[in-house]
C-alpha cells in the first residue's frame, strides 16, 4: 500500500469540495446536457463508462483537432487522455481526414463487403511492424481479441486461456479475473452479467510471477497466455528483467500459444514492445489507434498457425463458425488505417513523441522530489503515468492496492479546472505526434500547484 501519510486527509476533502464546486461552474453547459439526457441514453451517456468523469459528470466535446479539445462550454483544454489511446494520432490528422474524405465522399462507399487494396498495404505494414505474418480486421481490440482466443482454442484443443491479475483486454469475458486475497482465482468485482464463471475458462496469475505461470501451464489445459508485455489500465507495471522471455519459453514448452495485446502498449513504438523488446508472440492483438480514432481493430498470427487455420477443414471461418463480422475490414476504416500508419504513426513520429513523454516525465518527477511525496512515474513510449507508491508495483494486485480514489479525483478536478485533460479511468498521460513540449510545461505548472496546494 502507499504510505499516505504525508497526506492531510481533512485538506484534501477540502480541496476536492472546493475542485467539484468550480467544476460546476466551469463547465455548466456541460453539466445541464448531462442532467438533461438520462431520458432515453442508457445512464445518461453513449457507453455508460462516460460517467466515470470526476466531479459528477462528463465533460461533452464541441470540437478536438490535433492535441486539443474544446468543450461545449466553450473550454479549450490540452488534451493527454486522447481518447484512452484511441486518438494517439492526434484528434483529426490531416492525412487520415483526407483518405476518410477520398474514400467516403470521393470514391463512395464505406462498407461493401468487397475488400479494396488497402487492407493488403496495411497488413504489409503491420507485419514489418509486429513480425506475425498474416493479419485480419475487426472493428475494436477487443473483438480482436475475442477471435484471436477463438482461433487459439480451435488450434490447440484446449479450453482454457491464461491472464494476468489486472490485466485489460478490452470486455472480453475470460479476462474478468484475479488473483484474489487468499491467493485463488475470483471473478473481477463488478463483473456483469458472466456467462459462466471466468474461473471455468481461464486461469490467472500475478504479472512477473514466473512460478505461478509455470504452475498453471503445467494443467496442459491452456490454448493461451492472453497478456499485454506490459500492464496498462492499472497503472503501468513493466515487466521485470527477463520475465517476458521466460512467458515465451514457459509457453513453448507447454504447448500454449503466445498471444501479444498490444492496443496500449502500442507507445512503446511503431511495433509496441513486440518490437521494442524483440518479442516472438505467435498472435498480436491491436486496436484503438490504428486508423486516427477510426473504428478499427487487427490480429495477426504467424504463417504456421495461418497455414493450419486455414487448412482446417472443421474450422468454418468463412461463414458462422464465431469468426468475423459484416463491418469488419470495411473500405473506410482500412482507408483511414493506411493514412495513419503511411503518414501519421510513423517510425519518426513515435521518436518525437517519446522524447516528449520523457520530458512530461523529468517534470513530473521534479515536482514529486522537491515536496517529497511518495509517488512515482513510470514512462512506457509515449505514455506515462503517476502512482501512489514510492516503488513502482510489480504486479497488478500490488498496483490495486495502491488506488486512492479521492487522490485520483483531485488532481483530475485541479488539472481539468485548468486547462489540462487527463484520462478519467487513472493518472495516464499520452503524447501524439503534435503533442509539444509547451504542453507538457503546461502540465508540469498545474501539476505543482496541485501538489502544493496538497502539501500545503
Amino acid at each position: 500500500m502507499a504510505d499516505m501519510t504525508s497526506i492531510d486527509r481533512a485538506r484534501l476533502a477540502g480541496l476536492l469540495d472546493r475542485e467539484r464546486a468550480a467544476c460546476a461552474v466551469n463547465y455548466p453547459k456541460s453539466k445541464a446536457a448531462f442532467e438533461g439526457s438520462g431520458e432515453h441514453l442508457l445512464g445518461g451517456v453513449p457507453m455508460t463508462w462516460m460517467r466515470m468523469w470526476s466531479g459528477g459528470f462528463p465533460l461533452y466535446q464541441a470540437a478536438a483537432h490535433g492535441a486539443r479539445l474544446t468543450t461545449i462550454d466553450g473550454r479549450e483544454l490540452i488534451d493527454f487522455c486522447l481518447g484512452d489511446t484511441g486518438a494517439m494520432a492526434g484528434h483529426s490528422p490531416a492525412p487520415v481526414v483526407a483518405a476518410v474524405t477520398r474514400r467516403y465522399a470521393g470514391l463512395g462507399g464505406a462498407t461493401t463487403m468487397l475488400p479494396t487494396e488497402d487492407a493488403a498495404w496495411v497488413a504489409g505494414e503491420l507485419s514489418r511492424r509486429f513480425g506475425v505474418s498474416h493479419w485480419s480486421f475487426t472493428l475494436t481490440a477487443t473483438d480482436a481479441n475475442r477471435w484471436a482466443i477463438r482461433l487459439a482454442r480451435q488450434l490447440t484443443g484446449r479450453p482454457k486461456i491464461l491472464v494476468f491479475s489486472y490485466c485489460y483486454h478490452g470486455s472480453v469475458d475470460e479476462s474478468f479475473i484475479v488473483v484474489g486475497d487468499d491467493g485463488k482465482p475470483v471473478s473481477r468485482e463488478g463483473n456483469v452479467g458472466a456467462p459462466v464463471d471466468p474461473t471455468v475458462t481461464t486461469r490467472v496469475v500475478e504479472f512477473n510471477d514466473a512460478d505461478a505461470l509455470e504452475r498453471e501451464l503445467a494443467y496442459g489445459d491452456v490454448a493461451a497466455v492472453l497478456m499485454e508485455p506490459a500492464l496498462t489500465n492499472i497503472g503501468i507495471v513493466l515487466p521485470q528483467e527477463g520475465f517476458l522471455a521466460t512467458v515465451r519459453e514457459l509457453t513453448r514448452a507447454a504447448g500454449t500459444l503466445l498471444i501479444n495485446d498490444e492496443t496500449h502498449t502500442f507507445s512503446a513504438g511503431p511495433g509496441g514492445c513486440t518490437l521494442a523488446w524483440g518479442l516472438s508472440p505467435d498472435i498480436v492483438t491491436i486496436g484503438k489507434s490504428l486508423a486516427g480514432g477510426v473504428p478499427v481493430g487487427a490480429y495477426g498470427i504467424s504463417a504456421g498457425l495461418a497455414e493450419q487455420i486455414l487448412g482446417d477443414e472443421t474450422a468454418d471461418i468463412v461463414d458462422t463458425g464465431g469468426v468475423g463480422g459484416t463491418l469488419a475490414g470495411n473500405a473506410l476504416s482500412l482507408a483511414a488505417t493506411r493514412a495513419c500508419l503511411g503518414e501519421v504513426l510513423t517510425d519518426a513520429a513515435f521518436a518525437s513523441m517519446t522524447e516528449v513523454a520523457s520530458h512530461y516525465v523529468a517534470g513530473v518527477r521534479a515536482v514529486l522530489a522537491e515536496h517529497q511525496l511518495p509517488w512515482h512515474i513510470t514512462q512506457l513510449g509515449a505514455r506515462a503515468e503517476y502512482r501512489f507508491t514510492p516503488v513502482p508495483p510489480a504486479n497488478g494486485g500490488e498496483s490495486a492496492a495502491a488506488a486512492d480514489p479521492e487522490l485520483d479525483e483531485y488532481l483530475h478536478l485541479y488539472t481539468i479546472n485548468r486547462g489540462i485533460l487527463m484520462t478519467p479511468f487513472h493518472n495516464m498521460a499520452l503524447m501524439s505526434p503534435v503533442t509539444t513540449k509547451a504542453d507538457v510545461d503546461a502540465h508540469t505548472e498545474v501539476f505543482a500547484a496541485a501538489v502544493a496546494e496538497l502539501a500545503g
